[in-house]
């Protein structure tokens, strides 16, 4: 990157695209209409990266391909070639010199803009991720799968004294360890009540907000709870329903219309919301 951090080109991409929307890089073989993973992605990339604030390649997808699969992926953030952000999404999180490999990894050798990361083993597991003070570090806070509240709604006696959900304690601590201004969370779409709850804890931070198509999230309610001060700092992040909006040749063609109906359907909640809120 250049001297710009991932918070300023994210701001000025968003704005100069007018979109919030991210899309979710997840190559499956089992869905792609053509074989080769790398082609696959130029064509979706190729067909809405005039439509999109963010890209987030998934890494588990290619990791399953083994070695074919990583080239693929580096291959790919290569191609976008530092136009649009791009959020490695790995969800990483571990202790000392492991958590500075996956740091070096994910931003020294992949050259992501940001990545996600776990907080669960606590701030220092982070730090290494948070010295690479021009990246974002999105951290897990609220997640869409139906069993997060397993641990993430647990009641919790927080730093300032009082009880409350662990989701909220992480957001607060978040707050806290933001001194770069390079910190964001992830938090799903099937949560849209607690969406405005950590948005209310961490009124200027970056929320990535996944689940928003197949999981069934509440896509209204996400923009309206999830929005700053300043009409943004959320990413309505998509995947399937823009990867596989067509099965056939016209795959990209399809993928770039359901991107700009995503788009589209994005800014009519924010401008609902923008006239609620004034």
């Amino acid at each position: 990157m250049t001297g710009e951090s991932f918070s300023e080109k994210l701001r000025r991409v968003s704005e100069g695209k007018d979109s919030l929307l991210c899309v979710g890089l997840d190559p499956d073989p089992r869905l792609m209409p053509v074989d080769d993973v790398l082609e696959f992605n130029r064509a979706i990339i190729d067909a809405t990266r005039d439509l999109v604030c963010c890209y987030k390649p998934n890494l588990a997808f290619f990791e399953a391909m083994g070695p074919p699969g990583l080239e693929a992926l580096r291959r790919t953030v290569e191609h976008i070639a530092g136009e649009v952000p791009v959020i490695g999404d790995a969800k990483r999180g571990d202790i000392g010199n492991t958590a500075r490999a996956y740091a070096s990894a994910l931003f020294d050798y992949y050259g992501f803009d940001a990545v996600t990361a776990n907080p669960y083993m606590g701030g220092d597991t982070l730090a290494p991720f948070l010295d690479y003070a021009d990246r974002g570090v999105f951290v897990v806070c609220r997640t869409s799968n139906p069993g997060s509240g397993d641990f993430q709604s647990l009641p919790v006696l927080r730093a300032n004294g009082k009880h409350g959900p662990l989701y909220v304690e992480v957001a607060a601590r978040c707050r806290e360890w933001n001194g770069a201004g390079n910190v964001g969370l992830v938090v799903g779409a099937t949560y849209a009540e607690e969406l405005q709850e950590v948005r209310a804890e961490c009124p200027d931070m970056p929320i990535l907000i996944p689940g928003v198509g197949t999981q069934g999230g509440d896509f209204r309610a996400s923009v309206a709870n999830g929005l700053d001060g300043r009409g943004g700092g959320i990413l309505i992040s998509a995947s399937r329903q823009v990867l596989y909006a067509s099965r056939g040749p016209d795959f990209a063609d399809r993928a770039r219309d359901a991107a700009l109906d995503l788009r589209e359907r994005i800014n009519r909640c924010r401008s609902e919301a923008s006239g609620i809120q004034g």
